[in-house]
């Protein structure tokens, strides 16, 4: 019976501690620190949520920048995350990629032996990336330039103004989002109104 009570009372303790101590402390402690991380990273205009840093979204309008390819659906369904799992020499895969990379030079009015950055046609490991290479970025310029009556400059400076470095300058690579490229297209839009 002495074995019962105290293995019920370890069990109610630790439950308390890890079940409910545990993740209240360090919910507080996150929301205290840094709230905009903890809640999702939110990207807001006024009262109007325009998406996440963290999660990449659909654009297929020309007048916009373009992102990763998702895996599991075209939608960014952050419920149905996940890479496709298919090797590099899986024939499924490889006609994804030829695919892609027609449809890349299309619509972005390229020759077509022209190289295409590889984050343009496969998935990240997560298939909600939200970033593209500043080059995967510049192959785009030429069909929104035109697209938007903008000048292929002024794209080009706001891709460097939204490029973001490594982690510390060491870790990752240089990268943007393209959510926050395309909402700073919309912006001088409306500025130009």
């Amino acid at each position: 019976m002495l074995q019962l009570k105290r293995s019920l009372l370890t069990f109610f303790w630790l439950s308390l501690i890890c079940g409910l101590i545990y993740p209240l402390a360090v919910t507080v402690t996150a929301q205290a620190v840094f709230p905009e991380k903890a809640n999702g990273s939110i990207i807001k205009k006024g009262d109007q949520i325009m998406g996440s840093h963290l999660i990449g979204q659909l654009f297929t309008r020309p007048e916009y920048f373009h992102g990763r390819p998702q895996a599991p659906s075209p939608q960014y369904d952050a419920a149905n995350s996940g890479g496709s799992n298919l090797g590099p020499s899986n024939a499924k895969l490889v006609a994804q990629a030829v695919a892609r990379v027609q449809q890349v030079r299309l619509e972005n009015g390229l020759p077509l032996n022209a190289s295409v950055p590889a984050d343009l046609v496969l998935t990240s490991a997560s298939g909600l990336d939200p970033h593209i290479s500043p080059m995967s970025a510049e192959l785009q310029v030429r069909r929104i330039a035109g697209e938007r009556n903008i000048s292929e400059n002024e794209l080009k400076k706001i891709i460097q103004q939204n490029t973001e470095q490594p982690l510390l300058g060491i870790w990752g690579k240089e990268r943007v989002n393209v959510l926050m490229l395309n909402l700073a297209l919309d912006s001088i839009a409306r500025n130009r109104r």
